[in-house]
C-alpha cells in the first residue's frame, strides 16, 4: 500500500491531465449512449444510420409480396379517386379468385359509407375472405382533442398480455377507422405512424395500445391471417419488431430497394392484363403512389416513397423471421463504450509521446475503423448511438491534440532554454533545424575540449574584500565565456575560476579543432587586456592557462533524477585537463595535444616536446600556438 501510494505521488501531474481528458471523452460517449433518443447531447445518429441503410439495401427480388398500385395512369383511365367501393371490391375479388393470391391488405380506410352495393360487397369480403382492412391510430400527445373518427374494431384485450409486454407497446391517443358497415371484418391492421422530427419515416408501431385493447400493424395482421401462424404477442427481444424505442416504435428494416418489389398497376388487374405468375400465392398490399392522394413519405432510401411500400418492407422482415432469419440482439451501447475506452487509452499513451500529426492520424484511423464496426452493429442494435464514439474522438482531437501540442511546445521551450545555457545561439538554431528527436541524448562524437583556468587564483583573491573577489571572478569568466560562445562552442561548466567547453557536440562540426584554437587565442587576448587594466590600477597581473585536446568522447545529458548536466566524458577530455595543468610549467598560455594538431587545418603549431602527463603511462607530445598582440 505504501509503495502504491509512493508511485501515485510520484506520477507527473500531466499524466493525471491526460487521464482526465480520456475520462471526459469516454463519459461523453456513455452519457450520449444511455440518454433517451430525444434528449441526446449530439445529433447525427439517424443521418449515419440512413447512410448505412442506403449502403446495405440490395435489389433482392421479393417473390412473396406484390403491390397493387392505384397509380396516376389507373386514375386517368378509370376516374379520379376515391374510387367507387364496387371497383375496390372488383379489384379484391379478382385478386382472390382469378389470381389466387394468399391474402390482400388495404392501405386505405373507408371512413364514410359510399355506394351501398359496393360497401356490402366489401363487408362480405372482409368478413369471409383473406382481407385485411386498415385503420389509423393517432399518436400525437399534444393534440387538445384527439381524432376519434369511424368505428374502431378488432383488437385483443390487454388482459391477454403481461405488464412487461404492455410496457413495450405504443400508446395511441386517437384513431381514424372505417364506417360501422365494416364492423364484421375479421382482420384489421393499423397503418398509423409518426415520422421522425426531420419528417422521415423510419419506425412504425408493431403493436398499439388503446382503450384497454392491443392492435397489430397492418403488415403483421396480413402475415398472421395468411400464413396460418397467428401469434398475439411479440415477445421482447425475439424479433426486430419487439426491439422498440421508449415509445414502443420499431425500426423498419429497409434492406431491400424499392425495385425489389413487384408493383402492378390496379388497372392491369381490373382489365385482366396482369400475368398470373406475378401475383399467384403472394401477399398483396393495395395502396397508391399517386401524387394526388398525398400518400407519400420520406424514407431513408428515397425522399418520396409510397406509404404501402413501407408496409411491404415491414412484411418482408416478418416473413424473413418466420423463415428462420432471426434477429440477434447485440450490446451496441457497451461495444461503443468499449471502443471509446480503447481509443481514449491509446490517446493517453500516444499523445505525450508522438507528434500532433501522428495523433491526429490515429484518431482519424480509429474513426474509420469505428464506422466499419458501427455498420455491422446497427443491424443488431437499433437504438444505440453510432455517433457517440465519433464525438469522443472529436473531443480528443479538439482538446487533447492542442493540449499535446502545447505540452510539446513547452518541452521544446524548456529544451531550448536548457540548450541556450550551454550552446551558442547559432548552434541552437541549427539544432532546431536539424529536427533531432532528442539532441541532448548521450552520443559518441569527435570533439575538441578546451579547459581554461586562472593561474594563482587563491593568491589573487585571498587578500581582497569579498565584493572585489567576486568582481574579479566575474570579469575573468566573461573573458573566457564570450569567445567560447562566439566560436560556436558548448559551455560544459564553470570550475570556480575557469571553465570547460567543447566543440563538435551536440551537433558534429568539421572544423571543431580550429574553432577551439580560435577561441583559446581570443581568450588569451581578453585576459591580457584585463591584466593590463589591473596593472594600471595597481593590482596583481592575471594569467590564464588553457589545455586543448581532440578525440572521441561521449557527449550528452548525464546525471540522476535529481540533477543532470550536459557534458562530455572521455580520454580526450581528461587529456585536456592534464594539458591545462601542465601549462604552469611553461611560459605559454595555451598547451595543445596531438589530437587537436592533427585535426586542425588553419593553424600553425610549435612543438614543445614530450611530457609525461598525470595519469598517463607514456609521454605525450605537446604543442602551443602563437598569440599575436
Amino acid at each position: 500500500m505504501r509503495h502504491a501510494l509512493g508511485i501515485f505521488l510520484r506520477t507527473p501531474a500531466k499524466t493525471y491531465l491526460w487521464l482526465l481528458i480520456a475520462t471526459v471523452a469516454v463519459s461523453l460517449c456513455a452519457v450520449n449512449q444511455w440518454l433517451p433518443e430525444n434528449q441526446r447531447l449530439f445529433s447525427g445518429d439517424e443521418w449515419l444510420r440512413d447512410r448505412y441503410t442506403q449502403l446495405r439495401a440490395r435489389d433482392l427480388p421479393e417473390e412473396r409480396v406484390a403491390l397493387i398500385d392505384i397509380d396516376d395512369h389507373s386514375i386517368s383511365v378509370l376516374g379520379a379517386t376515391p374510387w367507387p367501393r364496387e371497383r375496390i371490391a372488383d379489384l379484391i375479388e379478382k385478386l382472390i379468385v382469378e389470381f389466387n393470391v394468399r391474402g390482400v391488405a388495404l392501405d386505405i380506410y373507408f371512413e364514410k359509407q359510399q355506394d351501398t352495393i359496393g360497401d356490402q360487397r366489401l363487408a362480405m369480403l372482409a368478413a369471409h375472405g383473406p382481407v385485411v382492412l386498415a385503420q389509423a391510430f393517432d399518436f400525437h400527445k399534444n393534440k387538445f382533442t384527439p381524432a376519434r373518427n369511424g368505428q374502431l374494431i378488432g383488437g385483443t384485450p390487454v388482459s391477454s398480455f403481461s405488464e412487461e409486454h404492455l410496457a413495450h407497446m405504443a400508446k395511441a391517443t386517437g384513431f381514424i377507422a372505417n364506417h360501422a358497415g365494416l364492423n364484421a371484418a375479421r382482420y384489421i391492421g393499423n397503418i398509423g405512424f409518426v415520422p421522425d422530427p426531420d419528417g422521415t419515416l423510419r419506425r412504425i408501431p408493431a403493436q398499439t395500445r388503446f382503450d384497454n385493447k392491443v392492435y397489430d400493424a397492418l403488415s403483421r395482421v396480413l402475415q398472421q391471417c395468411c400464413s396460418g401462424k397467428k401469434t398475439d404477442k411479440v415477445y421482447p427481444g425475439t424479433s426486430r419488431f419487439s426491439d422498440v424505442d421508449e415509445n414502443g416504435f420499431a425500426r423498419v428494416d429497409y434492406k431491400r430497394t424499392l425495385a425489389s418489389y413487384e408493383v402492378i398497376p390496379a388497372l392491369s388487374v381490373l382489365q385482366g392484363e396482369a400475368p398470373l405468375e406475378s401475383l399467384q400465392d403472394k401477399y398483396i398490399i393495395i395502396g397508391s403512389s399517386s401524387l394526388s392522394l398525398a400518400d407519400r413519405v420520406p424514407t431513408p432510401l428515397l425522399f418520396s416513397t409510397s406509404g404501402f411500400l413501407v408496409h411491404a418492407q415491414a412484411l418482408s422482415t416478418m416473413l424473413d423471421e418466420q423463415e428462420g432469419q432471426h434477429y440477434i440482439k447485440w450490446p451496441g451501447r457497451w461495444l461503443a463504450l468499449l471502443f471509446s475506452a480503447i481509443t481514449a487509452g491509446m490517446a493517453v499513451f500516444m499523445f505525450p509521446r508522438f507528434s500532433a500529426l501522428s495523433n491526429t492520424l490515429m484518431l482519424g484511423g480509429g474513426s474509420v475503423i469505428w464506422l466499419g464496426l458501427a455498420y455491422l452493429i446497427v443491424d443488431h442494435d437499433m437504438w444505440f448511438s453510432p455517433v457517440s464514439p465519433l464525438i469522443s474522438n472529436f473531443f480528443l482531437l479538439a482538446v487533447a491534440v492542442p493540449f499535446g501540442w502545447q505540452a510539446t511546445q513547452q518541452k521544446s521551450r524548456r529544451l531550448l532554454g536548457t540548450l541556450q545555457q550551454y550552446v551558442a545561439k547559432a548552434v541552437v538554431q541549427e539544432l532546431l533545424r536539424s529536427d533531432l528527436k532528442d539532441p541532448l541524448a548521450p552520443r559518441q562524437l569527435h570533439v575538441t575540449t578546451l579547459i581554461a583556468d586562472m593561474e594563482g587564483y587563491t593568491s589573487q583573491v585571498e587578500n581582497l574584500p569579498m565584493e572585489e573577489a567576486a568582481s574579479l571572478t566575474r570579469e575573468f569568466l566573461e573573458c573566457l565565456t564570450a569567445p567560447v560562445l562566439a566560436k560556436g562552442g558548448t559551455l560544459d561548466k564553470y570550475t570556480g575560476d575557469g571553465l570547460v567547453a567543447f566543440w563538435g557536440a551536440p551537433l558534429p562540426v568539421e572544423n571543431h579543432a580550429d574553432l577551439a584554437v580560435d577561441a583559446a587565442i581570443e581568450i588569451v587576448r581578453n585576459v591580457r587586456k584585463l591584466s593590463s587594466q589591473y596593472e594600471q590600477q595597481g593590482r596583481k597581473k592575471v594569467r590564464v592557462r588553457i589545455g586543448i585536446e581532440s578525440g572521441i568522447a561521449i557527449a550528452g545529458d548525464f546525471g540522476s533524477s535529481f540533477r543532470s548536466i550536459y557534458t562530455a566524458v572521455g580520454d580526450s577530455v581528461n587529456t585536456a585537463s592534464r594539458l591545462e595543468d601542465a601549462a604552469r610549467h611553461f611560459p605559454y598560455d595555451i598547451i595543445i595535444g596531438k589530437g587537436t594538431v592533427e585535426s586542425s587545418n588553419r593553424h600553425s603549431f610549435e612543438p614543445l616536446g614530450e611530457r609525461l602527463l598525470k595519469g598517463k603511462e607514456k609521454p605525450t607530445t605537446i604543442y602551443t600556438v602563437e598569440v599575436s598582440a
